[in-house]
C-alpha cells in the first residue's frame, strides 16, 4: 500500500511545496548530504551515503522527524531531531545504528 502512495508522491515533487538541503557531518568524518521535500501527499527526504542516493518517505514519528522505505524487509531509516540525525539500518528484528550525523554549520 505504501509502495503506490510513493508513485502518487513522485510526480508532485515537481510541484513540491517547499525544499530544503542540508549536508551532516557523520562518524568517520563522512558527509551526507540531505534534500527534504514537502508536498501536498506527505514528505521525503534523499539522502546520499556512500556514492548511493537513497530516497525515503516520512513515516509518523513520536520525537523528530523519521523516514523510511515503505517495505517489510530491511531497509534504511533516516531520523533527525534537532541538529541530529542518525541512518539505521531496519531488519524484522530491530533497527541498528550506522551512522551518528550532526548538522554541518552553513
Amino acid at each position: 500500500m505504501r509502495a503506490l502512495w510513493l508513485l502518487a508522491l513522485l510526480p508532485s515533487v515537481a510541484a513540491a511545496q517547499d525544499f530544503s538541503g542540508q549536508t551532516y557531518t557523520c562518524d568517520r568524518d563522512v558527509q551526507v548530504p540531505a534534500t527534504y521535500v514537502t508536498t501536498a501527499e506527505g514528505s521525503l527526504v534523499v539522502i546520499h551515503v556512500d556514492g548511493h542516493q537513497i530516497t525515503l518517505l516520512g513515516e509518523p514519528a513520536a520525537s523528530g522527524a523519521r523516514y523510511g522505505w515503505p517495505s517489510d524487509g530491511s531497509n534504511y531509516v533516516w531520523w533527525t531531531k534537532g541538529d541530529t540525525a542518525t541512518l539505521y539500518w531496519k531488519t524484522p528484528e530491530g533497527e541498528d545504528p550506522i551512522l551518528n550525523c550532526t548538522a554541518a554549520q552553513t
